[in-house]
Protein backbone atom coordinates (compact mmCIF):
# COMPACT_ATOMS: atom_id res chain seq x y z
CA UNK A 1 0.00 0.00 0.00
CA UNK A 2 1.39 3.71 -1.02
CA UNK A 3 1.63 6.32 1.96
CA UNK A 4 3.96 8.51 0.65
CA UNK A 5 5.93 9.85 -2.13
CA UNK A 6 8.52 12.34 -3.10
CA UNK A 7 7.53 15.01 -5.09
CA UNK A 8 9.16 13.70 -8.18
CA UNK A 9 7.05 10.76 -7.68
CA UNK A 10 4.12 12.78 -7.13
CA UNK A 11 4.69 14.80 -10.59
CA UNK A 12 5.02 11.45 -12.13
CA UNK A 13 2.31 9.45 -11.19
CA UNK A 14 -0.27 12.64 -10.72
CA UNK A 15 -0.40 14.47 -13.97
CA UNK A 16 -1.66 15.94 -16.85
CA UNK A 17 -3.70 14.18 -19.52
CA UNK A 18 -4.34 14.78 -23.18
CA UNK A 19 -7.54 13.60 -24.47
CA UNK A 20 -7.58 14.89 -28.25
CA UNK A 21 -7.33 18.63 -27.94
CA UNK A 22 -8.37 18.92 -24.02
CA UNK A 23 -6.03 19.12 -21.62
CA UNK A 24 -6.72 17.71 -17.98
CA UNK A 25 -4.68 19.04 -15.03
CA UNK A 26 -4.31 15.89 -13.19
CA UNK A 27 -5.27 11.95 -14.37
CA UNK A 28 -7.66 11.97 -11.33
CA UNK A 29 -11.83 11.91 -12.78
CA UNK A 30 -14.77 12.08 -11.09
CA UNK A 31 -16.90 9.02 -11.88
CA UNK A 32 -20.30 9.65 -13.86
CA UNK A 33 -22.83 8.15 -11.62
CA UNK A 34 -26.87 8.32 -11.93
CA UNK A 35 -28.32 10.54 -10.06
CA UNK A 36 -25.14 11.92 -8.39
CA UNK A 37 -22.88 14.08 -10.62
CA UNK A 38 -24.98 17.23 -11.82
CA UNK A 39 -23.47 20.09 -11.76
CA UNK A 40 -23.97 20.68 -7.81
CA UNK A 41 -21.87 17.73 -6.80
CA UNK A 42 -19.05 18.23 -9.41
CA UNK A 43 -19.11 21.35 -8.24
CA UNK A 44 -18.66 20.45 -4.77
CA UNK A 45 -16.51 17.87 -5.28
CA UNK A 46 -14.69 20.98 -7.28
CA UNK A 47 -14.80 22.38 -3.81
CA UNK A 48 -13.40 20.11 -1.53
CA UNK A 49 -10.28 19.46 -3.97
CA UNK A 50 -10.15 22.21 -6.55
CA UNK A 51 -6.09 21.77 -7.51
CA UNK A 52 -6.45 17.66 -7.65
CA UNK A 53 -9.14 16.42 -9.76
CA UNK A 54 -8.50 16.61 -13.31
CA UNK A 55 -11.71 16.06 -15.11
CA UNK A 56 -15.02 16.22 -14.04
CA UNK A 57 -18.19 13.52 -15.53
CA UNK A 58 -21.84 14.27 -15.69
CA UNK A 59 -24.33 11.67 -14.55
CA UNK A 60 -25.57 9.61 -18.11
CA UNK A 61 -28.03 11.13 -20.58
CA UNK A 62 -30.51 9.53 -22.34
CA UNK A 63 -30.41 10.63 -26.25
CA UNK A 64 -34.27 9.59 -26.44
CA UNK A 65 -34.94 12.54 -23.92
CA UNK A 66 -31.96 15.15 -25.53
CA UNK A 67 -33.20 15.10 -29.02
CA UNK A 68 -36.48 15.22 -28.65
CA UNK A 69 -36.17 18.54 -26.54
CA UNK A 70 -37.40 17.33 -23.27
CA UNK A 71 -36.69 20.27 -20.85
CA UNK A 72 -36.19 18.20 -18.34
CA UNK A 73 -33.20 16.00 -19.77
CA UNK A 74 -31.99 19.18 -21.80
CA UNK A 75 -31.28 20.70 -18.26
CA UNK A 76 -29.34 18.01 -17.33
CA UNK A 77 -27.02 19.36 -19.99
CA UNK A 78 -26.42 22.74 -17.70
CA UNK A 79 -22.42 23.06 -16.08
CA UNK A 80 -20.82 26.21 -14.87
CA UNK A 81 -17.42 27.25 -16.92
CA UNK A 82 -16.05 26.75 -13.25
CA UNK A 83 -16.37 23.17 -14.13
CA UNK A 84 -14.23 22.93 -16.74
CA UNK A 85 -12.72 20.60 -18.67
CA UNK A 86 -16.35 19.12 -18.47
CA UNK A 87 -17.26 15.82 -20.30
CA UNK A 88 -21.24 14.74 -20.77
CA UNK A 89 -21.89 11.29 -20.97
CA UNK A 90 -24.80 10.28 -23.19
CA UNK A 91 -26.32 6.82 -23.35
CA UNK A 92 -28.52 5.12 -26.11
CA UNK A 93 -28.04 2.80 -28.71
CA UNK A 94 -29.19 4.16 -32.06
CA UNK A 95 -26.28 5.49 -33.85
CA UNK A 96 -28.51 8.60 -35.52
CA UNK A 97 -29.71 9.34 -32.04
CA UNK A 98 -26.40 9.59 -30.40
CA UNK A 99 -25.07 11.49 -33.11
CA UNK A 100 -27.49 13.78 -32.61
CA UNK A 101 -27.07 13.76 -28.99
CA UNK A 102 -23.65 14.35 -29.54
CA UNK A 103 -24.11 17.27 -31.25
CA UNK A 104 -26.69 18.85 -28.46
CA UNK A 105 -24.01 18.62 -26.38
CA UNK A 106 -20.83 19.93 -28.10
CA UNK A 107 -23.73 23.12 -28.85
CA UNK A 108 -23.84 23.74 -24.88
CA UNK A 109 -20.36 23.58 -25.01
CA UNK A 110 -18.67 20.66 -23.24
CA UNK A 111 -14.90 19.96 -23.86
CA UNK A 112 -15.78 16.11 -24.16
CA UNK A 113 -18.63 13.83 -24.93
CA UNK A 114 -18.82 10.67 -23.24
CA UNK A 115 -20.13 7.14 -24.54
CA UNK A 116 -21.92 4.78 -21.56
CA UNK A 117 -20.77 1.42 -22.63
CA UNK A 118 -20.85 0.39 -18.78
CA UNK A 119 -23.68 0.85 -17.07
CA UNK A 120 -25.24 -2.09 -15.79
CA UNK A 121 -28.91 -0.95 -14.46
CA UNK A 122 -31.81 -3.03 -15.96
CA UNK A 123 -33.41 0.41 -17.23
CA UNK A 124 -30.96 1.14 -19.51
CA UNK A 125 -29.64 -2.22 -20.50
CA UNK A 126 -32.92 -3.26 -21.40
CA UNK A 127 -32.84 -0.53 -24.46
CA UNK A 128 -29.90 -1.97 -25.53
CA UNK A 129 -27.58 1.16 -24.11
CA UNK A 130 -24.92 0.95 -21.28
CA UNK A 131 -23.29 -2.31 -20.90
CA UNK A 132 -25.67 -3.84 -23.37
CA UNK A 133 -23.59 -2.53 -25.73
CA UNK A 134 -20.81 -4.90 -24.57
CA UNK A 135 -22.92 -7.51 -26.51
CA UNK A 136 -23.46 -5.72 -29.73
CA UNK A 137 -19.77 -4.76 -30.70
CA UNK A 138 -20.93 -3.50 -34.65
CA UNK A 139 -23.58 -1.59 -33.34
CA UNK A 140 -21.30 0.26 -30.64
CA UNK A 141 -18.77 0.84 -34.50
CA UNK A 142 -21.36 2.58 -35.60
CA UNK A 143 -22.45 4.79 -32.95
CA UNK A 144 -18.56 5.79 -32.47
CA UNK A 145 -18.61 6.38 -36.16
CA UNK A 146 -21.42 8.09 -36.06
CA UNK A 147 -20.39 10.23 -33.33
CA UNK A 148 -17.10 11.03 -34.99
CA UNK A 149 -18.56 12.50 -38.21
CA UNK A 150 -21.01 14.64 -36.22
CA UNK A 151 -18.88 16.40 -33.66
CA UNK A 152 -15.06 18.10 -33.17
CA UNK A 153 -15.06 17.93 -29.55
CA UNK A 154 -13.00 14.57 -28.34
CA UNK A 155 -15.03 11.79 -27.71
CA UNK A 156 -14.76 9.11 -24.97
CA UNK A 157 -16.00 5.55 -24.40
CA UNK A 158 -16.47 3.76 -20.67
CA UNK A 159 -16.85 0.24 -20.76
CA UNK A 160 -16.84 -3.00 -18.58
CA UNK A 161 -15.05 -6.10 -18.37
CA UNK A 162 -17.58 -7.78 -20.37
CA UNK A 163 -21.60 -8.67 -20.22
CA UNK A 164 -20.57 -11.78 -17.77
CA UNK A 165 -17.49 -14.35 -16.89
CA UNK A 166 -18.14 -16.15 -20.12
CA UNK A 167 -17.89 -12.77 -22.80
CA UNK A 168 -14.84 -10.82 -21.21
CA UNK A 169 -14.46 -8.98 -24.09
CA UNK A 170 -13.16 -5.65 -23.16
CA UNK A 171 -9.36 -6.10 -24.53
CA UNK A 172 -11.38 -6.37 -28.18
CA UNK A 173 -13.71 -3.11 -27.37
CA UNK A 174 -10.85 -1.62 -26.52
CA UNK A 175 -8.92 -2.18 -29.79
CA UNK A 176 -11.65 -1.11 -31.55
CA UNK A 177 -12.58 1.97 -29.28
CA UNK A 178 -9.52 3.05 -30.22
CA UNK A 179 -9.03 2.64 -33.81
CA UNK A 180 -12.54 4.43 -34.45
CA UNK A 181 -10.85 7.89 -32.89
CA UNK A 182 -11.90 7.87 -28.74
CA UNK A 183 -9.74 10.27 -27.02
CA UNK A 184 -9.67 8.36 -23.88
CA UNK A 185 -11.07 4.53 -22.53
CA UNK A 186 -12.13 4.08 -18.93
CA UNK A 187 -12.53 0.69 -18.10
CA UNK A 188 -14.35 -0.67 -15.06
CA UNK A 189 -13.38 -3.96 -14.01
CA UNK A 190 -16.28 -5.84 -13.45
CA UNK A 191 -18.97 -7.73 -15.97
CA UNK A 192 -22.57 -6.06 -16.15
CA UNK A 193 -23.72 -9.30 -14.19
CA UNK A 194 -21.11 -8.91 -11.77
CA UNK A 195 -22.78 -5.09 -11.10
CA UNK A 196 -21.03 -4.09 -7.36
CA UNK A 197 -20.52 -7.56 -6.36
CA UNK A 198 -16.89 -8.92 -6.10
CA UNK A 199 -13.77 -6.90 -6.73
CA UNK A 200 -12.83 -5.20 -9.79
CA UNK A 201 -10.27 -6.48 -11.71
CA UNK A 202 -7.42 -4.29 -12.40
CA UNK A 203 -5.04 -7.08 -13.96
CA UNK A 204 -7.58 -6.44 -17.02
CA UNK A 205 -7.71 -2.62 -17.06
CA UNK A 206 -3.27 -2.95 -16.77
CA UNK A 207 -3.73 -5.35 -20.02
CA UNK A 208 -5.63 -2.83 -21.70
CA UNK A 209 -3.59 0.00 -20.90
CA UNK A 210 -0.69 -1.95 -21.85
CA UNK A 211 -2.11 -1.97 -25.43
CA UNK A 212 -3.18 0.80 -26.10
CA UNK A 213 -2.44 4.11 -27.50
CA UNK A 214 -4.66 6.11 -25.57
CA UNK A 215 -5.14 6.72 -22.60
CA UNK A 216 -6.91 4.15 -20.21
CA UNK A 217 -8.49 5.46 -17.33
CA UNK A 218 -9.20 2.52 -14.17
CA UNK A 219 -12.67 2.28 -12.57
CA UNK A 220 -13.02 0.45 -9.37
CA UNK A 221 -12.97 0.50 -5.41
CA UNK A 222 -10.94 3.04 -5.04
CA UNK A 223 -12.37 4.32 -1.90
CA UNK A 224 -9.19 6.23 -0.34
CA UNK A 225 -5.99 8.41 -1.33
CA UNK A 226 -3.74 5.32 -0.30
CA UNK A 227 -5.59 2.72 -3.08
CA UNK A 228 -5.63 5.46 -5.79
CA UNK A 229 -1.61 6.21 -5.57
CA UNK A 230 -1.40 2.28 -5.92
CA UNK A 231 -2.90 1.84 -9.37
CA UNK A 232 -1.21 4.79 -10.09
CA UNK A 233 2.47 3.64 -8.38
CA UNK A 234 1.54 0.05 -9.98
CA UNK A 235 0.76 1.10 -13.49
CA UNK A 236 -2.55 -0.39 -13.69
CA UNK A 237 -3.78 3.13 -15.61
CA UNK A 238 -2.95 6.33 -16.99
CA UNK A 239 -5.37 7.48 -14.40
CA UNK A 240 -7.93 6.68 -11.74
CA UNK A 241 -11.69 7.20 -11.91
CA UNK A 242 -13.47 7.62 -8.71
CA UNK A 243 -17.10 7.18 -8.15
CA UNK A 244 -18.85 5.89 -4.88
CA UNK A 245 -15.47 6.94 -3.27
CA UNK A 246 -15.84 10.47 -3.96
CA UNK A 247 -19.81 10.67 -2.45
CA UNK A 248 -18.50 9.43 0.59
CA UNK A 249 -16.11 12.13 1.08
CA UNK A 250 -15.34 14.65 -1.59
CA UNK A 251 -11.98 15.35 -0.25
CA UNK A 252 -10.63 12.28 -2.13
CA UNK A 253 -8.53 13.70 -4.56
CA UNK A 254 -7.21 16.78 -2.79
CA UNK A 255 -6.09 13.80 -0.03
CA UNK A 256 -4.42 11.44 -3.00
CA UNK A 257 -2.72 14.82 -3.89
CA UNK A 258 -1.17 15.45 -0.49
CA UNK A 259 -0.42 11.90 -0.24
CA UNK A 260 1.64 11.66 -3.53
CA UNK A 261 3.45 15.13 -2.29
CA UNK A 262 3.98 13.47 0.68
CA UNK A 263 2.27 16.05 3.20
CA UNK A 264 -0.23 15.15 6.08
CA UNK A 265 -3.79 13.72 5.02
CA UNK A 266 -5.63 16.25 4.60
CA UNK A 267 -8.38 15.31 7.49
CA UNK A 268 -11.18 18.66 6.77
CA UNK A 269 -12.67 19.62 10.44
CA UNK A 270 -15.83 20.61 11.44
CA UNK A 271 -16.56 23.83 9.72
CA UNK A 272 -14.92 22.33 6.44
CA UNK A 273 -17.37 20.04 6.71
CA UNK A 274 -20.38 22.22 7.41
CA UNK A 275 -19.25 24.97 5.06
CA UNK A 276 -19.05 21.94 2.21
CA UNK A 277 -22.56 20.94 3.08
CA UNK A 278 -23.76 24.74 2.47
CA UNK A 279 -21.89 24.85 -0.67
CA UNK A 280 -23.76 21.69 -1.79
CA UNK A 281 -27.41 23.14 -0.54
CA UNK A 282 -26.76 26.92 -2.71
CA UNK A 283 -25.58 24.90 -5.82
CA UNK A 284 -28.46 22.55 -5.40
CA UNK A 285 -31.13 25.43 -4.86
CA UNK A 286 -29.63 26.78 -8.21
CA UNK A 287 -31.63 23.84 -10.26
CA UNK A 288 -33.55 22.23 -8.18
CA UNK A 289 -36.77 22.62 -5.44
CA UNK A 290 -36.01 22.22 -2.27
CA UNK A 291 -38.46 19.44 -2.01
CA UNK A 292 -36.58 17.02 -4.77
CA UNK A 293 -32.93 17.66 -3.16
CA UNK A 294 -33.50 17.32 0.21
CA UNK A 295 -32.73 13.67 0.58
CA UNK A 296 -29.78 14.70 -1.31
CA UNK A 297 -28.72 17.15 1.43
CA UNK A 298 -29.65 14.45 4.15
CA UNK A 299 -27.14 12.23 2.28
CA UNK A 300 -24.14 14.05 2.12
CA UNK A 301 -25.02 15.46 5.67
CA UNK A 302 -24.84 11.76 6.98
CA UNK A 303 -21.22 10.76 4.97
CA UNK A 304 -19.34 14.06 6.33
CA UNK A 305 -20.53 13.13 10.37
CA UNK A 306 -19.32 9.53 9.90
CA UNK A 307 -16.64 8.70 12.26
CA UNK A 308 -17.11 11.17 14.75
CA UNK A 309 -18.83 10.20 18.16
CA UNK A 310 -22.01 10.22 18.24
CA UNK A 311 -22.34 10.12 14.45
CA UNK A 312 -25.05 7.47 14.42
CA UNK A 313 -27.69 9.62 16.23
CA UNK A 314 -26.27 12.58 14.49
CA UNK A 315 -27.62 10.69 11.17
CA UNK A 316 -30.62 9.81 12.62
CA UNK A 317 -31.65 13.60 13.22
CA UNK A 318 -30.59 14.30 9.72
CA UNK A 319 -32.95 11.86 8.21
CA UNK A 320 -35.93 13.02 10.33
CA UNK A 321 -35.16 16.47 9.32
CA UNK A 322 -38.23 18.10 7.22
CA UNK A 323 -36.22 20.90 5.33
CA UNK A 324 -32.75 22.48 4.20
CA UNK A 325 -32.73 24.89 6.66
CA UNK A 326 -33.09 21.78 9.52
CA UNK A 327 -30.19 19.58 7.75
CA UNK A 328 -27.98 22.69 8.25
CA UNK A 329 -28.73 23.37 11.42
CA UNK A 330 -28.44 19.84 12.64
CA UNK A 331 -25.05 19.84 11.40
CA UNK A 332 -24.07 22.97 13.19
CA UNK A 333 -25.24 21.86 16.26
CA UNK A 334 -23.46 18.74 15.86
CA UNK A 335 -20.25 19.51 14.50
CA UNK A 336 -19.33 23.29 15.88
CA UNK A 337 -21.70 23.22 18.96
CA UNK A 338 -21.07 19.71 19.85
CA UNK A 339 -24.75 18.96 20.49
CA UNK A 340 -25.30 15.32 20.95
CA UNK A 341 -28.96 14.38 19.49
CA UNK A 342 -29.44 10.56 21.63
CA UNK A 343 -31.78 11.89 23.76
CA UNK A 344 -32.63 15.33 22.02
CA UNK A 345 -33.60 13.56 18.40
CA UNK A 346 -37.52 13.95 19.17
CA UNK A 347 -36.76 17.99 18.92
CA UNK A 348 -35.27 17.67 16.02
CA UNK A 349 -38.04 15.37 14.12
Amino acid sequence: MVTCLTTTNADSLLRPLSIGPVRIRTNLVLSPMSGVTDSAFRRTVQQASPEAVGLLVSEFIAVEGLTRANAKTTAMLRFDNAERPVSIQIFGADAERMAQAARLVEEAGADIVDVNCGCPAPKVVRRGGGAQLMRAPELLRDILRAIRRAVAIPFTVKIRSGWDDGSRNALDVARMVEDEGAGMLAVHGRTRVQLYRGLSDWDLVAEIKRRAAIPVIGSGDVFDAQTALARLAGGYADGVMIGRGAIANPWIFAQTLAAARGQALVVPGPAERVALLSFFRRALDEDKHERAYLGRLRGLGCCLVKGFTGGAAARRALGAARSADEVETVMRQFLLEGRRFEEALEQVA
